[in-house]
């Protein structure tokens, strides 16, 4: 089964518990070759730090249910 994605490389999103992070923008995606692996993303927030997240929405770890949300 194709994993269901939340963002894409160039969206800009925010954390609604830890909005002293300041916006962010996804600057990379990566996709496991094995099925059933993980996709992530990496997104750099204006504190200047990189953070990685799950990217599929089948997944409960996924960023949207951790509170990233797109602006």
């Amino acid at each position: 089964m194709r994993p269901r994605l939340y963002l894409k490389t160039g969206d800009r999103v925010s954390h609604l518990r830890y909005f002293y992070w300041g916006t962010g923008r996804v600057v990379e995606e990566k996709h496991s070759t094995v099925d059933g692996g993980f996709c992530m993303v990496k997104v750099i927030f204006e504190d200047g730090k990189e953070r990685f997240f799950i990217n599929d929405l089948e997944n409960h770890g996924c960023c949207y249910y951790a509170g990233l949300r797109l602006i």
